[in-house]
């Protein structure tokens, strides 16, 4: 155990994964069950009755009617009626057909069913078999740098849901609690992932210094651009809910630079990554040479993580554009709603912490790995090693 705890990658690897588990059981503040008396499991749809379901248009309302076998829980095997309740709104509703697997929430009264309520097709089996696929692969292909990513990966998620969420549900100033949670994340995961050194810490500083960038460029531009946080989607239920106090339009900047902070990072690595091989490689490279090639570098990789955070936002609003289209909308209107503009905002201030972190990761890595070279250089030149004085 002590050789691990004198490793500073396993002790790392250590602290993450404590630190982790921590996060994993510490509570929110927020009532993760309102309804106690409530129990979720897995059903499978025996039988369906649509009778009392009717069509406006393409629309479809009513309620729909199954038998269920439910499949866990206390009432495991247990043969029980389901309601499906439909809203009229094609993206939230469903409709089962035989043979489905139902989420299914069932209110209970002293160890009685009283109804059930069917929320949505199950699709956790699914979703864990994909995460194990993933894990796998990763760490098939990356090993024990795939471990770490992934743990990474789960940090992510925690500080993301235990800390991040719950802070800005409680009126916290969004901009800063956000930077912060940037911030102890890239320092935290650069360092899982490249190790305590030279490469880690440029990286780190570039990384930081593109997100600081992007959030000034966020809170400038969002305030001109005038765009309200309830562009964001379910943005007003958190309003209806009671949470009229939260500054939606700060959370929405603060989205901003949340959302490029992964590709920052990334980018810093890269050329950190890039220019600590080329200097090892080439250890009597000058630091002006080092700074060339890391621009070089930069060029190349900027030019696909733009259009890589053009994709990205963009994909979400792809049945919006075909609307536009398809209504011949002028292209002039769809430049200025507000929805467009938005992700105009998101895209180009990315950008500009992409093309900036770029250079400024080259030349903090072009001084910081040429340093001990010439260091060494200036010691061979002008010290020399003590020799003994021969004696007669």
């Amino acid at each position: 155990m002590g050789k691990y705890l004198h490793n500073p990658d396993a002790l790392s690897v250590l602290v993450v994964a404590v630190f982790v588990i921590v996060l994993a059981f510490m509570p929110t503040g927020f009532p993760s069950n309102q309804y106690p008396d409530s129990v979720r499991s897995a059903a499978l749809v025996l039988e369906t009755n649509d009778s009392t379901l009717h069509s406006t248009g393409i629309v479809r309302q009513g309620a729909q009617t199954c038998t269920l076998q439910i499949l866990n829980g206390p009432f495991k095997g247990r043969i029980v009626e389901g309601t499906n309740r439909l809203m009229g709104k094609m993206e939230m509703d469903k409709v089962f057909v035989k043979g489905d697997k139902a989420f299914v929430v069932m209110d209970t009264h002293e160890g009685q069913i009283q109804f059930v309520n069917m929320i949505d097709h199950y699709r956790i089996n699914l979703e864990l078999l994909l995460f194990g696929a993933f894990m796998l692969l990763l760490i098939g292909y990356a090993g024990w740098t795939g471990a770490k990513a992934l743990l990474s990966f789960l940090l992510t998620v925690l500080m993301i849901w235990k800390v991040l969420i719950p802070a800005l549900l409680k009126g916290w100033n969004p901009i800063l609690v956000s930077m912060g949670v940037v911030v102890l994340l890239t320092l935290v995961i650069i360092i899982l992932v490249g190790g305590y050194n030279r490469k880690s810490l440029v990286a780190i500083a570039g990384s930081l210094a593109g997100t600081l960038l992007t959030c000034a460029l966020a809170i400038i531009f969002g305030a001109q651009f005038k765009i309200h946080g309830t562009i964001m989607p379910f943005s007003e239920s958190l309003l209806y809910s009671g949470y009229d106090y939260l500054n939606l339009t700060d959370i929405f900047i603060a989205a901003i630079f949340i959302a490029s902070s992964g590709a920052l990072m990334d980018l810093a690595m890269d050329i950190s990554a890039a220019m600590y091989e080329i200097v090892q490689n080439n250890p009597h490279i000058s630091t002006r040479e080092a700074i060339k090639s890391g621009l070089n570098i930069g060029r190349a990789v900027i030019g696909t993580m733009t259009t890589t955070l053009l994709l990205a936002y963009s994909g979400g609003y792809i049945a919006l554009m075909m609307v536009f289209m398809a209504q011949g909308t002028p292209t002039i209107n769809i430049f200025n709603l507000k929805y467009v503009s938005a992700e105009i905002l998101h895209t180009i201030v990315g950008s500009f912490g992409l093309v900036t972190v770029a250079p400024f990761t080259t030349f903090v890595a072009g001084f910081v790995f040429t340093r001990p070279s010439f260091v060494n250089q200036l010691k061979k030149q002008f010290v020399t090693p003590h020799r003994p004085v021969p004696t007669e």
